[in-house]
Order: structure tokens, then sequence, then C-alpha cells
């Protein structure tokens, strides 16, 4: 079940926090702000994208991570509105799954793209509560695939362990893939497979399913436009109290 709340903090310009699938990612957003005159674009903003991991310091692993968030981003945000300026992205992960032989936070699957369905809707939440003006939504979702062809939907971590690849595939919100990053071993037939299951699950008819339980459609979109609606109606209450 997916949980989400703005503007958690109260420091930063915007902010919010977002869990699935036993991942929690706390996101602050700061800008727009003036740009340094090394780093600044003369059409568009900068996007700046920052992840701290759960445990120890950001390595290799985290700059993959911050590496494909700030290229989705850039797609998301309206960066032509906002020229010469910086918007700065900070994603702390706070939670991560438990296994069965590890708990939380201290286990480390063989995945780093597990998470980013968390990190790419927090940021989202996080860039509306800044009220920065975006110019698509996107939805994601996971994919296991194991050695004997079986398909699991955002995967538990023995899932994701027992895996020979797994993959996680974004849309937009005109219907345009947007993500599309796998590990593991795998040929083109079943990327194929997995790229139509993940097309289903997040824009797809309810009642073709490719024999999957597809309950979760358009989890992230529901929970995310709920929290809005909820965070609107206090500002609206209080603006009018």
């Amino acid at each position: 079940m997916a949980s989400s709340t703005l503007s958690p903090l109260s420091r930063a310009d915007g902010s919010a926090q977002y869990s699935f699938n036993g991942y929690s990612v706390l996101c602050a957003v700061n800008g727009p702000m003036e740009a340094q005159r090394r780093d600044e674009l003369p059409e568009e903003a900068v996007v700046d994208v920052a992840i701290i991991p759960a445990t120890g310091i950001a390595g290799v692993t985290s700059k993959h991570l911050e590496s494909i968030v700030q290229k989705a981003l850039r797609q998301i945000v309206l960066v032509a509105a906002h020229a010469r300026s910086l918007i700065q992205i900070t994603l702390q992960i706070i939670a991560t799954p438990e296994s069965d032989h590890q708990p939380a936070r201290l286990h480390q699957s063989f995945s780093s793209i597990a998470v980013l369905p968390a990190l790419l809707q927090a940021s989202i939440l996080a860039l509306l509560s800044t009220s920065i003006p975006l110019c698509m939504f996107t939805n994601l979702t996971s994919v296991a695939v194991g050695a004997n062809g079986d398909v699991a939907l955002d995967p538990s971590v023995e899932e994701v362990d027992a895996a020979t690849s797994l993959h996680v595939i974004g849309f937009s919100s005109q219907g345009d893939l947007l993500i599309a990053e796998s590990e593991g071993s795998f040929n083109i037939a079943t990327w194929e497979q997995v790229s139509d299951i993940a097309g289903t699950v997040c824009w797809g008819d309810l009642t073709r399913d490719n024999g999957l339980q597809v309950s979760k459609f358009w989890k992230h979109e529901l929970n995310c436009e709920s929290t809005l609606r909820t965070k609107i109606s206090q500002w609206y209450s209080k603006s009018t109290g």
C-alpha cells in the first residue's frame, strides 16, 4: 500500500515523503534559485539531484540513481520556465524492505534500481509542494523475471534476489516511454514481454492482465491525487478561515 505526505519539512521550499513496497523516501526541493555562472544554462533551469542512501555514504550506486532520476525529471519539469536558475532536489532513502534473513536498512539486494519508483514519485510530489510547474506526470512499475520465466509485479526482496532480471519501466501521462532500466540477464523476447506487462499495468486495459493480477493499476497516481486533494483542502480551509 502506497502512502505519501506533502510538506513534512519546514526548512525546504517544498518536500514530500513517499512509501511503497517497503521503500520510504524523503525528498526536499529548493529553488528555483540563482545558479552559479559556470553551471547555468541560458534557456532552461539546471536540475540537480542528490541521493543519500539509507546506510553508509553515497557511492557509485547513488551516482547511478542520481543520473537516472535527473534525466527523467528534466523531461518532467518545465525547465524552460526558469532559465539560468537552479532547482535542487535532495532525496533521502529512509527505509528499505526487510528480507527473511536481514532486517530493513541492512539488506542489500543485487538490484540498485528497485527503489526508482519511490524516488521518482517522492520527487514529483515535492516539486508540486514547491509549486514548480511540470509538463507531465509519470507512472512506474517494477517487474522481476524468475529463472523459470515467472513474472512478479512490484517484487518483494526475496523475489528480486531470486530473479534473473529486474526491470523498472515508466510511462509519461501522454503514454510515452519515459524510463526503461534493467538489470540481470535477459533477452529481447523477455524485455518485450516485460514492456507489454508494464504498459498494461501503467496505462492499459484492466481486463487484459497478461495472466497477472493487475490490482495495483494506477497505484501511484491514485495515492498522489488523494494526497494533493487533502493538502489543497487544508490550504483552502486555512485561507478562508
